[in-house]
């Protein structure tokens, strides 16, 4: 698997994507656990791989394409353990995919779990001219907002809020008790008496909140 990924990922298709979601050494984190992942940063050698580590996780990708045609479906990403289990897991699929689309390349892959790579020290010192990361903070918040907006009013309605806090929750709360927690949640966050969250009001909400690194999925081992 992993000649086929060298042979069909030049090498400035490789430069274009690093450029876009980051260093790749991060990804070890998802690739081979935080303990290994240590230790690989104590040797150049393997920290220095950045091509090769994309070349791994495009064999990840060829692996879940099971209709071996260059992109990946819902379908292919409802086989990752991780997202199966998780209560949101739909929606974070979902996120993979552009707006009217139902398969996803490798770049648009790579784009999406970007956002899900803790950010590493080196990163936080990077000119703040240049182009902003996938995972920063602003667009890690921005990826965890569209989560909840549905409708894409850029507002987190009390209906928008229920159905995730159903999906977190399952049968364990009642209706009841989820609408008290929603309209509690809304009515602390809520700064501009709309009876909605807005990214800003999202944003203050979760200021204390270590999202850079809390916001990670391991689903590629």
């Amino acid at each position: 698997m992993g000649s086929r990924a060298s042979t069909l990922l030049r090498d400035e298709e490789l430069e274009e994507i690093k450029k876009e979601t980051g260093s790749a050494s991060g990804f070890l984190l998802h690739e081979l656990g935080e303990d290994n992942y240590q230790n690989s940063l104590s040797h150049p050698s393997t920290r220095e791989v950045s091509h090769s580590q994309i070349t791994r996780l495009y064999s990840r990708f060829t692996s879940l394409d099971k209709g071996e045609n260059g992109t990946l479906s819902r379908e292919d990403f409802q086989r990752i353990p991780e997202l199966a289990i998780n209560p949101l897991g739909d929606r974070i699929i979902n996120a993979f995919f552009p707006e009217g689309e139902d398969q996803v390349n490798f770049r648009g892959f790579m784009r999406t779990l970007a956002h899900f790579r803790p950010i590493e020290d080196n990163e936080k010192s990077k000119d703040v001219n240049g182009p902003e990361p996938l995972n920063s903070r602003s667009n890690k918040l921005h990826f965890a907002f569209r989560l909840y907006d549905l409708d894409k009013d850029d507002k987190i309605s009390r209906d928008e809020l229920l159905q995730v806090l159903r999906m977190m929750v399952g049968v364990n709360i009642s209706d009841e008790q989820l609408g008290s927690i929603a309209d509690r949640t809304i009515q602390e966050a809520d700064q501009d008496g709309d009876s909605a969250i807005s990214f800003t009001e999202f944003v203050k909400v979760l200021e204390k909140v270590d999202v850079e690194q809390k916001m990670s999925i391991r689903f590629l081992h």
